[in-house]
């Protein structure tokens, strides 16, 4: 790259960094519900829920801008593929490694996202993911060997892109509840945006400056992560409240992996679905465009295939959200993902012959619309079955077997088409994999909520706690002096978004998650 395309290159990088916005958010935003009240940023009062829009809109534009970064750069770096193997002498299986990686530390390192926020809060996990994410892209600009390019574009962007996503996923569900689906819906339309316009981006910002100098502006829009990490303001909550102790009492330690969670009927039956899933669903849309070349449909068209389903996928997401939260649905919103989960498996099955172009393109609309059901309604699901306490714990553990899945599914499915080289079976072996989830999630649901209605209720069902709430609250119930725990503490989630159903307690002594990383961790210069 010569010095004439570097300059322009870098202008570019400048023009592309958010960080003088990030930091005019880091200074203004409040830190405390007294001057949230007095900047007017429509955060709930204390003892309030969350609030469901003023500057839970905000958020959910970050969301939306993170969730799309997520999902989308992974596959967006691969249009960089051609001239990585020309410069590097490497075969495609190689050089695809970079997204492998990238993808591997997105779903993989769940569980240290939810420890580093339970530790430090999302903002400054979201702050640090960010820095890693751009510093990931701009060190690969200047790697000289395939492994220098794993180790900065695969494992530091990667895990910053991590550090992103779970924590913007946390703080949507704090600031939605009653909207929460539409807002999960929202989001989620975020990755089949970014898609279909990072790859084009890609493509041109490699015919104009290369891939180095595509790859270091990509970790100028990473930036971006910033900004929308600072804007993750926490909603103010109750104040904490000291509990004295008798002398000699225990000190309390904060758990920061709740593997409590596991024990949850419901949730060990939302993670074999999604194992399920990932082992299938992504399959068809990564062979697709092959399959239609293999069928006799030329280069151009088979490639248009991937932009119908990109298409219906952005309107199905947040239609899917919407139809998720009226009332009648509300509280059959897993039922409404097990149908979804059923029409992606059957159109993968019934389509599996299909080899003229307008079959292909029935298929491309039928799935891109269950796809996105699926993508909307997934982790509206979760946080429906553990509430906002556990949802940081459940995701990373949820994601870390997703991962496994990932790693299975789609490598699998590969060496089966180098083998057979026959596409169809492949296509059986997907769908049957997504409709067995979806007929499992279903089925044992509705034996989950046919059990609990057998059971008779005791103080505990009274009271809406479930089993490993009351292991936890025998354990919290030993004597502990008063309380010394940072404000970052996520144990302030229950006060703000309460299970339907259950009192609030009135003697409870819970973090301040308002000072979650301005008036705690921040002082202590600690960024993730």
């Amino acid at each position: 790259m010569n010095l004439k395309r570097f300059s322009g290159c870098l202008r570019l990088f400048l023009f592309l960094n958010p960080f003088p916005y990030s930091t005019y958010h880091c200074l203004l935003s409040p830190s405390s519900p007294a001057e949230a009240e007095a900047m007017g940023a429509g955060g709930p009062r204390r003892g309030a829920g969350p609030p469901d829009g003023g500057w839970g809109w905000v958020v959910l534009g970050a969301c939306f801008v993170i969730t799309g970064f997520a999902y989308g750069f992974p596959k967006a770096v691969s249009v960089f593929f051609r001239e990585l193997k020309r410069d590097f002498g490497a075969g495609y299986s190689d050089t695809a490694w970079v997204s492998s990686i990238m993808l591997a530390m997105l779903y993989g390192t769940g569980p240290l996202s939810s420890i580093l926020v339970t530790r430090f809060g999302c903002r400054p996990v979201m702050l640090a993911g960010g820095l890693l994410a751009s510093a990931g892209m701009i060190l690969a600009s200047f790697a000289s060997r395939l492994l220098e390019l794993y180790l900065t574009a695969g494992v530091l962007t990667g895990l910053g892109l991590a550090l992103n996503f779970q924590p913007s996923l946390i703080m949507l569900g704090l600031y939605f509840e009653r909207r929460r689906p539409l807002a999960n819906g929202l989001a989620a339309a975020g990755s089949p945006v970014f898609l279909s316009t990072l790859s084009p981006l890609g493509q041109l910002l490699g015919e104009r400056f290369g891939w180095r100098g595509g790859f270091l502006l990509f970790g100028g829009l990473l930036l971006h992560c910033c900004a929308c990490g600072a804007v993750m303001r926490p909603p103010p909550g109750p104040q904490p409240r000291p509990d004295p102790a008798p002398p000699g009492g225990r000190a309390r330690h904060r758990q920061l992996l709740d593997l409590a969670v596991c024990t949850d009927r419901t949730f060990m039956v939302y993670m074999v679905t999604k194992f399920l899933m990932a082992l299938g669903l992504f399959v068809p849309a990564i062979l697709l465009v092959n399959y239609a070349k293999d069928a006799g449909v030329p280069d151009a068209e088979a490639a248009f295939l991937l932009s119908i389903v990109g298409f219906v996928d952005i309107v199905a997401r947040p239609a899917c959200g919407a139809l998720a939260g009226l009332g009648r649905l509300r509280p059959h919103v897993p039922y409404l993902f097990s149908l979804a989960l059923l029409a992606n498996g059957l159109t993968d099955l019934i389509s599996a012959r299909a080899r003229s172009y307008g079959t292909l393109v029935a298929f491309c609309i039928a799935f891109g619309l269950s796809y996105g059901m699926v993508g909307a309604l997934q982790f509206e699901v979760l946080m429906a079955t553990v509430g906002a306490p556990r949802f940081p714990s459940a995701l990373g553990l949820v994601l870390l077997v997703e991962a496994v899945a990932v790693l299975i599914g789609p490598p699998s499915a590969g060496r089966l088409v180098d083998a057979l080289k026959n596409y169809e079976i492949i296509f059986y072996l997907a769908g049957s994999e997504v409709v067995l989830a979806g007929v499992f999630m279903a089925v044992t649901t509705y034996c989950c909520q046919r059990c609990s209605k057998d059971i008779p209720p005791g103080p505990s069902a009274e009271g809406g706690t479930s089993d490993t709430e009351d292991v936890e609250a025998e354990r919290d119930s030993e004597p502990m002096p008063a309380s010394t725990e940072e404000p970052g503490s996520l144990e302030a989630l229950e006060v703000l978004s309460p299970r339907a159903g259950s009192p609030e307690p009135e003697e409870e002594a819970v973090p301040d998650l308002s000072h979650e990383s301005v008036g705690g961790h921040e002082a202590h210069g600690q960024n993730a």
